[in-house]
């Protein structure tokens, strides 16, 4: 029964490691200002927007620590508060929908007030080239996208980085992207702004399906509960033969084993 026992707690444990690795993808924490304008994202110091608005004072942040190529794909866990007038703040979800136009080579965009945002760059200056469609995010099924892929200078929605069901987004970087930028929507005036964004940024391995951590639990806790079921059996079996081994010794006390 001892060795029973080890080897139904190394295949937890082994188990317990398999889990662990499908959901955990490696990521970088950085901080998101309510000050940070996606149209500065980057454009060199002095670079400037209407009503105020300047590099590096209102730029994006830059999301380093990851490596960033046209394929990769990425996940976001967000938290915080932002506001764009220092007094009606908002989760990384937003607000209100509005709508504005493209600045600096950038995309424009509909999306929702103080939400969190995000725009691929590759090495140049966005604004050496003219500014793609905008991005439509406007309704709800819109935000709540399962997997989303934006060309390069497109502001693209990313929110608490949850879609329907809860489950974990991901957005897949464009074809020449080195450089991802976040930032929160506004109108104009980042300087006013109040608040800030924590987000985890997440890179999937690359070709590697992993499964969303609901999923992995799910799978971890069905394997669980199959192998209870075979420990049961076996101790079921281990148990039965041990007493039939004892009916037969009383049964028969001159049968012991040959000497």
């Amino acid at each position: 029964m001892t060795a029973v026992l080890f080897r139904v707690v190394r295949s937890f444990a082994v188990l317990l490691l398999l889990f662990q690795s499908s959901v955990s993808v490696g990521g970088v924490l950085v901080t998101v200002s309510g000050k940070a304008s996606p149209y500065l994202a980057g454009m060199p110091n002095g670079s400037s927007l209407p009503f105020g608005d300047t590099a590096p004072g209102q730029s994006p942040t830059l999301v380093a620590g990851i490596s960033i190529f046209g394929g990769a794909s990425l996940q976001f866990e967000a938290s915080g508060s932002v506001s764009y007038n220092s007094s009606q703040y908002n989760g990384p979800d937003g607000g209100f929908v509005f709508s504005r136009g493209s600045a600096n080579g950038i995309s424009g965009y509909t999306v929702t007030a103080n939400s969190l945002l995000g725009v691929f760059l590759g090495p140049d200056r966005p604004d050496l080239s003219a500014a793609p469609a905008s991005l439509d995010f406007s309704t709800e099924s819109s935000r709540l996208y399962v997997s989303l892929s934006p060309a390069l200078r497109q502001v693209f929605f990313i929110g608490d980085g949850l879609g329907a069901g809860g489950v974990r987004q991901t957005v897949i970087a464009p074809t020449g992207a080195t450089r991802l930028f976040l930032g929160m929507a506004d109108g104009s005036e980042w300087n006013n702004n109040g608040g800030s964004f924590s987000v985890t940024v997440s890179a999937l391995p690359a070709s590697t399906a992993v499964p969303e951590p609901g999923a992995g639990l799910a799978v971890f806790l069905g394997t669980a509960v199959l192998m209870c079921i075979r420990i049961c059996r076996s101790c079921y079996w281990l148990s039965t033969r041990a007493n039939c081994g004892a009916v037969v010794d009383q049964a028969n006390p001159g049968m012991g084993s040959a000497a």
